[in-house]
């Protein structure tokens, strides 16, 4: 199967985790693609591929003797942020301008809106239908895997001894749960789940999430005066004293933030959702003192209990634990030249699987996959970026493999 036919399949499958939900994996449609691709590998010589009680999928592939043991990595499931459910992918051959997705509904992927597309001239663009995001978060990541795979096994050429993984719900943040790091075996590994081809990153947000819970008090608003406590006006004034410039909209590169995803409540009570991120750790920890002074105060203006905050830590910034292993990523920038890529180091302004496996003790930077605007409908991902990033794989797996940290 070449790298086109393997992402079309399994973009055909719904795989959107869940945030709500307490089962693992949090969709059982998750375990649908799951299933496949251990026919797939098993197809392809990966022979004890198998997919286990949580959903995750895991094979190997045997290695020249004495190698690191160099593990992939890449996760099954799509965002909750926009549906992923009757994907109709298609294939635009690309030469300049605005992408028409869907003329009935008006929606345009515009060059300038999106200057990513500049650097796609003269390609041949994997988009949506305008209605649906597309899943290269992280399929693209999964097919450019096994096609690399695929590649060398029918090559004969020598390699690393490989270890694969696919994970269950990277998405809602708790891809690596129940990774199972001792049976995986790798000395270290890569996730394939980054974005512009030729980016490489080892560094990640600080990352924390918040609910706020505002308790009011519900009156006949005609007799309501000096009884009334609307949660939902305390809610806005919390909200309004976070930092306006501190929202996604207003960051950029190592920029850190503090932004509402949910909000629900009626005058009784209201709840709002954070998530919480900066690179830096005082300001992460600064950012989420703030969250606990605000508290405070609306609790000293409006009473005790008035406002409470759950504050939960979800991962940390993998730079600390890569820096000891920069072989690590020095090893995969030069199998990216090998693969004609310019290769840059950057932050990424969100986690993955890589930055918690980092923290348990498995060094795991981030691999560049070609797709731009994950978690949308205006995204889209380049074949021959793909098939470059294929390239790179193999070099991965095949050069400077008497490396060891």
């Amino acid at each position: 199967m070449n790298i086109i036919e393997r992402f079309l399949k399994y973009v055909s499958f719904d795989t959107q985790s869940d945030p709500e939900s307490s089962s693992v994996p949090s969709t059982e449609k998750q375990l649908l693609l799951g299933k496949y691709l251990v026919e797939d590998m098993k197809s392809i010589g990966i022979e004890d591929a198998r997919i286990d009680e949580f959903g995750y999928v895991y094979g190997s592939v045997p290695g020249k003797a004495g190698a690191p043991v160099i593990g992939l990595i890449a996760h099954m499931d799509t965002s909750p942020d926009c549906s992923g459910t009757g994907i109709k992918p298609r294939i635009v051959e690309y030469h300049g301008g605005d992408v028409v997705l869907n003329e009935e509904k008006h929606v345009v992927l515009r060059e300038a809106e999106f200057a990513a597309l500049q650097n796609s001239k003269g390609k041949h663009l994997i988009v949506t239908d305008g209605t649906t995001l597309l899943g290269a978060d992280d399929k693209a990541g999964i097919a450019e895997i096994l096609t690399a795979v695929e590649q060398l096994i029918q090559s004969g050429a020598e390699h690393a001894p490989i270890r694969l993984a696919f994970t269950v719900d990277e998405e809602i943040g708790c891809g690596t749960d129940h990774f199972d790091i001792p049976g995986f075996g790798a000395d270290y590994a890569y996730t394939a789940d980054g974005g512009t081809v030729g980016t490489l990153e080892y560094e990640n947000f600080n990352a924390a999430s918040a609910k706020v819970l505002v308790n009011g008090i519900s009156i006949h608003p005609g007799s309501a005066k000096n009884k009334m406590r609307n949660s939902q006006q305390i809610a806005m004034e919390f909200h309004a004293m976070l930092p306006e410039h501190e929202r996604p909209e207003s960051t950029e590169g190592y920029e850190g933030f503090s932004m509402l995803t949910d909000m629900q409540g009626c005058v009784e009570r209201t709840e709002l959702d954070y998530i919480i991120r900066d690179h830096n750790l005082q300001k992460f920890q600064e950012k989420k003192a703030r969250f606990y002074a605000i508290t405070d105060f609306l609790n000293a203006k409006y009473g005790a209990g008035t406002v409470e905050v759950r504050l939960r830590d979800s991962y940390y910034n993998m730079k600390e634990k890569i820096r000891p292993h920069m072989y690590v990523v020095e090893r995969a920038m030069d199998a990216m030249r090998k693969a004609g890529m310019d290769p840059v180091a950057v932050p990424i302004r969100g986690g993955t699987d890589g930055a918690r496996l980092s923290y348990e003790g498995l060094p795991c930077p981030n691999l560049c996959t070609g797709g731009e605007n994950y978690h949308g409908r205006y995204e889209y991902i380049p074949v021959e970026d793909m098939e470059q990033c294929v390239e790179m794989i193999k070099y991965i797996l095949t050069d400077g493999t008497v490396i060891s940290g």
